[in-house]
């Protein structure tokens, strides 16, 4: 009976979808104030029937329910609780429900948090999301009811993809979701904004947060997932230009530019156009991703296997409502405001050659990730499109943004100082010139366009406390002054700091990583040993283990340097009892902040029991988590920022 409860609440969920746009857009047009209050109740409920049926459905997978066929497919009795909880959002159905739950909670946060906003702005925004809640959840229902019953009920279900059964699972998810699903927010607000035709420096501010928190999400959950390709699939990398991975990135990449561009808008009223279009393609480009890894059209480690049929539906749903609000902006865009007139020298520019540069890439990753599909969908011939692409086409752009990015927050306003921001500038140039040249010198192989590329995070590090130096005006005013104005600082430049600084901490491990990443791979027996780098690394003994739903091989192995001991490490190759799946666990032996990671391969045949090891020095490795995670904490706390808000200038509204 929960499953039919569950399936009863999600159907209420879409009923009440229905209502909420159905109330609130009659709240709009008769300028009632308890119709559009019951459309925020509406909201409100159809988060809470969606909270619902996710938790019967996470029920049904806890017990084992196999009479729910999501459940039979993708769970067993021999999983630990922890991937059965997971396994809740490990299908299509229970991502797709996942993504509801998503969807309807920003609504709900917007209904309730919006109290700042014009009532217009805000019915039609809620009326909009509710729209979005709706066509999603009609898809739920109707395609891929993750509640549906079996008539049969196996006695045991057929488990869950291996590769998934990892504890990131658990985390990687719900925050992707969050990042990607929080768009929905920002383009309500863009159709909201076109239709009341009310693009302005307001409206900017009110987006913001929504666009902050989206992006600091959407930052963990790449982070997160990049950091589980590293470990659990045993490649020895962390990023490896799949579509899937790309279908992530490219709505981080739109969500960056917006972020700058609202500064723009908000600050001078200048870009309002531009801005809105970042809006809209924010969520294009996350139902873009939903599409892609839901259609069957890739074949990735990370996407659902799916009929193409449901992929068709997801197709119609991104082309309609992209189509919509895009045809909402061709309209509108005639009546946008000029804005603020500012010098090619300025923080305008800056921040306008930024996000010129983010589009750039964005369409370079877009191309790169779908000119395969199109080109095998016209002749049949198929290609692959991989890291050397990207290499010669991303790369450039982003080093010609990070060169741009400490002197972006110097920059005045209208018209700034080229010659002036050089010399705030020079420990910055001074930091890169030292870290390239002592990473050129002491670092072998020389790599000259490594340690280049080495140095430029060092740049991007110091040029990042420079603002900070230049906002307390440290070492040219009294100590106590400069602390005073330290303490006095926003949060919100506290967290644009820090996000810059991430991203030079980021650069500098991703860089080292990969251009002295050294590799090695023999067939080893036991006592056998192999060279990876400056450690000598020796296979001791492999023996056989048994865990909750797999049998495994487990290999001792000690990592020594100059003969003394560094680690041990047990990698794994497990066999799974229900489908027959082999996946290897990795070993990683930490380093500092680098890592040496060793992969225990198949068993060799012949005489002597021999199997294949590789092993990687992956130097600087733990930055290029790190920093990321550095950057999402400088969302948090530039959302903190109480300027930032949505009840910020709701005093200046009221008496407007």
């Amino acid at each position: 009976m929960i499953a039919e409860a569950g399936a009863f609440a999600l159907i209420l969920a879409l009923a009440l979808s229905i209502a909420q746009v159905g109330l609130s857009l009659a709240g709009r047009v008769r300028r009632s104030a308890p119709l559009a209050g019951a459309g925020e109740g509406a909201a409100l409920a159809a988060f809470g029937a969606v909270a619902l049926a996710f938790a019967a459905l996470m029920h049904a997978f806890v017990v084992s329910d196999f009479s729910v066929a999501n459940v039979a497919m993708n769970s067993h009795t021999e999983k630990p609780l922890i991937y059965r909880v997971a396994g809740t959002w490990g299908s299509h159905e229970g991502s797709m429900l996942l993504w509801c739950l998503a969807l309807t909670g920003f609504g709900a946060a917007a209904a309730g948090l919006g109290g700042g906003l014009p009532r217009g702005l805000r019915a039609l925004t809620v009326a909009t999301q509710g729209l979005l809640g709706t066509v999603f959840l009609a898809y739920t229902v109707f395609a891929s009811n993750p509640l549906a019953r079996v008539l049969t009920p196996p006695v045991e279900g057929r488990s869950l993809n291996p590769l998934l059964q990892d504890p990131a699972l658990a985390v990687h998810p719900p925050f992707l979701y969050a990042g990607y699903v929080g768009m929905s927010v920002v383009f309500s607000f863009a159709v909201a904004a076109l239709i009341e035709g009310r693009v302005d420096a307001a409206w900017s501010r009110w987006v913001r947060p929504w666009t902050l928190a989206a992006w600091s999400c959407l930052t963990v959950g790449i982070t997160l997932g990049a950091f589980w390709a590293y470990y659990e699939l045993g490649w020895g990398g962390w990023w490896f230009w799949d579509p899937v991975e790309n279908a992530s990135f490219m709505p981080w990449l739109i969500a960056t530019a917006l972020l700058h561009s609202a500064v723009v808008t908000e600050k001078r009223g200048a870009l309002a156009g531009w801005t809105v279009f970042l809006a809209l393609a924010s969520f294009t480009f996350s139902m873009l991703g939903a599409f892609l890894v839901r259609s069957g059209v890739l074949t990735s480690v990370h996407a659902f296997a799916v009929d193409p049929t449901r992929g068709v539906l997801l197709l119609i749903i991104l082309g309609v409502t992209a189509g919509l609000g895009f045809t909402l902006f061709a309209w509108r865009a005639p009546s946008f405001a000029k804005g603020g007139l500012f010098a090619p020298i300025s923080r305008e520019s800056a921040l306008v050659l930024n996000n010129i540069l983010l589009a750039a890439a964005t369409m370079t990753v877009l191309l790169g990730t779908l000119y395969p599909l199109i080109r095998e969908a016209m002749t049949g011939e198929a290609i692959s499109v991989g890291p050397p692409y990207f290499g010669l086409t991303f790369t450039p752009l982003m080093v010609a943004l990070l060169i741009l990015v400490p002197a972006g927050p110097l920059l005045a306003w209208k018209r700034g100082d080229a010659r002036g921001v050089v010399q705030r500038l020079w420990v910055a140039l001074l930091a890169f010139a030292a870290v390239a040249l002592l990473t050129a010198l002491l670092v072998a192989p020389r790599k000259v366009l490594g340690a280049a590329g080495v140095g430029l995070g060092g740049w991007l590090v110091v040029g990042a406390l420079t603002e900070i130096v230049e906002r307390t005006r440290a070492f040219r005013v009294p100590a106590a002054e400069s602390w005073r104005r330290l303490t006095g600082l926003p949060r919100g430049a506290w967290g644009m700091t820090l996000a810059h600084l991430g991203l030079g901490v980021f650069v500098m491990g991703a860089v080292f990583e990969t251009a002295w990443k050294v590799e090695a791979a023999e067939a080893l027996q036991v006592g056998g040993a192999l060279d990876i780098g400056a450690y000598h690394v020796r296979l001791d003994g492999v023996r056989p283990v048994t865990g909750p739903n797999y049998d495994a091989d487990r290999a001792e192995i000690s990592v020594t340097k100059d003969g003394r001991a560094v680690c041990r490490v047990h990698p794994e190759r497990r066999q799974f009892t229900v489908d027959g799946q082999t996946t290897s666990e990795v070993g990683l032996c930490y380093r500092g902040a680098s890592h040496i990671y060793v992969v225990l391969g198949e068993r060799r045949p012949g005489v002597g029991a021999a199997w294949l090891v590789r092993a990687y020095w992956n130097p600087w490795a733990s930055l290029i988590f790190l920093g990321p995670a550095i950057m999402a904490l400088g969302g948090v706390v530039s959302l903190s920022d109480r300027r930032l808000r949505l009840a910020v200038g709701r005093r200046r509204e009221r008496a407007a």
